[in-house]
């Protein structure tokens, strides 16, 4: 039978592969943003964080940008020890294979090839550029974990999930990024099926609540323990935690959360902060319950600030086994 070896968890931002001396890139990408309203944020930021500019030192960034370069590969050790089959990620997709016209709360992939392509021209941008040379290289086509993944859908289902399933994904954008970061940081050059897992935490009006995902996390083990295979699964959660702007104090009581198995804390996450980035929290309350039965190790948190107005990303990274 199928178990499961080993939880991840990670943050995929691009300022994971973006230099520490390049970050000004993605403060300028802030300031424009229509979706940010920095010049509210900077006021919110001077009241709430008035010693913000100590976060901003060259020596902050630099200091911050290793810690995490650091738990990448501590990542990427420890998940190639395990020696898995295959791969799950909870990964939230971002219009990139669903758009409103039909956007499924959770959707399984369960093709049978799964490409993997550089988007070099559909977000042109300086930053961007700086975060593709921070990749590794990519083959265009890995295997999938299909089998898996009908077994998935299938049990999901009985379990009474209403699991949207997917067989093709969008030829000019490939794996959304949430999937892709195992290729491109967390394992270069590595080969390993991956599962993706889709979920919806970005768009309102059906984003899933926090109950329901751990919920899914769980639904998600029973089928890996009642698959047939004899195969060796890695869950990973990709994602998170608090972006665009940091909320150090969400992300401590989330991390607390999962580091106590408190169910009742991770399923109460307020709704109301899981917006935008930070949503992707979503992705490793699903995590924690497919990992319920195994302890967590806290890797590292870093909360990577990249200008005056506090926007960044808290950066996480933790291991189950």
């Amino acid at each position: 039978m199928a178990r499961i070896v080993l939880g991840i968890g990670t943050s995929h931002s691009p300022q994971l592969s973006v230099p520490w001396s390049q970050w000004n890139l993605l403060r300028e990408k802030d300031e424009t943003d229509p979706r940010l309203h920095y010049p509210v944020l900077l006021e919110s930021a001077r009241e709430s964080k008035p010693n913000i500019e100590q976060e901003l030192t060259e020596e902050k960034w630099r200091q911050r940008h290793e810690a995490c370069q650091t738990a990448i590969a501590t990542l990427g050790t420890v998940l190639k020890q395990a020696n898995p089959d295959l791969v799950v990620v909870f990964g939230d997709d971002q219009h990139e294979q669903f758009h409103d016209d039909n956007l499924p709360t959770f959707a399984v992939y369960h093709g049978k090839s799964l490409p993997v392509v550089r988007h070099s021209g559909l977000r042109p941008a300086a930053w961007k550029d700086a975060e593709e040379r921070g990749w590794a290289e990519t083959k265009a086509e890995y295997r999938s974990g299909w089998e898996l993944a009908e077994h998935l859908i299938a049990s999901l289902t009985t379990d009474e999930f209403d699991i949207a399933r997917c067989s093709r994904l969008r030829a000019e954008i490939g794996v959304g990024h949430a999937f892709s970061f195992l290729y491109r940081r967390i394992w270069p050059g590595g080969a390993v099926p991956v599962l993706p897992v889709m979920i919806n935490t970005y768009y309102p009006p059906n984003q899933p609540t926090p109950k329901r995902c751990y919920a899914l996390g769980q639904g998600v083990r029973r089928a890996i323990e009642s698959w047939s295979a004899d195969a060796r699964v890695v869950v990973m959660a990709s994602g998170g935690l608090s972006h665009m702007i940091i909320d150090e104090e969400l992300d401590r009581a989330t991390i607390n959360a999962l580091l106590r198995k408190d169910h009742a804390r991770l399923s109460s996450l307020p709704r109301e902060k899981l917006r935008g980035g930070t949503s992707e929290i979503l992705n490793w309350v699903a995590l924690a319950g497919a990992v319920e039965p195994m302890a967590m190790k806290l890797i590292d948190y870093v909360p990577t600030y990249r200008s005056p107005a506090a926007t960044g990303v808290g950066m996480a990274f933790a291991h189950w086994r």
